[in-house]
């Protein structure tokens, strides 16, 4: 669930790269690049094997180095520093781009993992959603895989499979949700043992599938990668997400779901305040995204600030579900 308000907002910082930023567009560092790629850009040229590994040319090497010496002029003058393609310029690490955000997002890769060991030690084997879960987590560890790519290297390959994985996530995140709040879930059959889908969760499925297909063929057959549209595709898909598990924490006066299919709809648990409190956390760490900044020495930025913050959330979150998972409310009244 996390990382669907997380990817809702995310990507709002990328829309500048349908255009050009103000200091690849400066005649210094054109002239910069130009310079030194006739002085060191020869055949016989060898980058370092960290940068090889990593897909450096060296015509991006130059960038990279008139990029800085232009920001190391701008820090001395005390004058404006430049975006460069769309992103601050970072000092890389072994090849890497924006190694803060490489590392958190590792960091959060690491939660959902642990997530992924506490969801199968501790719900039961029988509950409903226990597959969903250990569905979305997998998805969770993958995005959050690219996302540690991406950032290593930004190239068009690795910025599909990030915000395409991102997707996923979020939009399976709303497909499950559905299926938990609105008790949609396969049910087993007493008689048979089998697992029964109905028409409604059948055709909730279909809907998803087919969204999530014509959204990444959409953007895959345009010359040139719609970032308008990602953003509000993410952004309405991760709310509506959100305002559903609002509907989980509304008090007992306000019975609009029936959280659990052997409780009425006037049951509450103890712990419904914290899908409310995840959502608010969430939002909280989704708005560093808007306070855009020149990184910290070169090194962290607003969003590098996110993917730190987005991290002990997700345990949170994790808690929670095992939480949910346990209440008497799954379990049928004996007779």
């Amino acid at each position: 669930m996390l990382r669907a308000y997380r990817w809702a907002l995310a990507i709002l910082p990328f829309l500048v790269f349908v255009v050009a930023s103000s200091g690849d567009r400066s005649s210094n560092f054109q002239n910069c690049v130009s310079a030194c790629y006739g002085d060191h850009c020869h055949p016989q040229t060898t980058l370092s094997l960290a940068l090889r590994l990593t897909h450096w040319t060296c015509t991006d090497d130059c960038k990279y180095q008139c990029m800085h010496m232009l920001t190391d002029i701008a820090i001395r003058e005390g004058s404006t520093i430049h975006q460069y393609y769309g992103k601050w310029p970072f000092w890389r690490l072994f090849g890497m781009q924006e190694p803060a955000s490489v590392a958190f997002s590792l960091w959060n890769m690491y939660y959902h993992i642990q997530g992924w060991r506490k969801l199968r030690s501790r719900m039961p084997s029988y509950h409903p959603m226990r597959s969903y879960y250990l569905t979305w987590v997998i998805l969770s560890i993958n995005a959050w895989f690219w996302s540690a790519v991406f950032h290593t290297r930004d190239l068009p390959n690795t910025e599909k499979l990030d915000y395409f994985s991102a997707a996923l996530v979020i939009l399976y995140a709303l497909y499950h949700t559905v299926l938990r709040l609105f008790n949609l879930y396969p049910a087993r059959s007493c008689e048979s043992g089998r697992t029964q889908r109905t028409p409604v969760h059948l055709l909730w499925s279909s809907i998803c599938i087919i969204a999530y297909l014509t959204h990444v063929t959409y953007l895959s057959i345009l010359p040139r990668f719609d970032y308008t549209y990602n953003m509000t595709f993410n952004l309405a898909v991760g709310l509506t997400h959100n305002l559903l598990w609002l509907l989980y924490s509304f008090p007992v006066s306000l019975p609009l779901i029936r959280r659990f299919p052997f409780k009425s709809k006037t049951y509450r648990p103890p712990y419904a305040s914290k899908a409310a409190a995840f959502i608010a956390l969430t939002t909280v760490a989704t708005a560093l995204e808007l306070f855009d900044f020149p990184p910290w020495g070169r090194i962290i930025d607003a969003h590098a600030l996110w993917h730190l913050s987005t991290a002990p959330i997700a345990k949170f979150w994790y808690d929670f579900v095992i939480q949910d998972s346990l209440d008497d409310g799954w379990r049928e009244p004996k007779s």
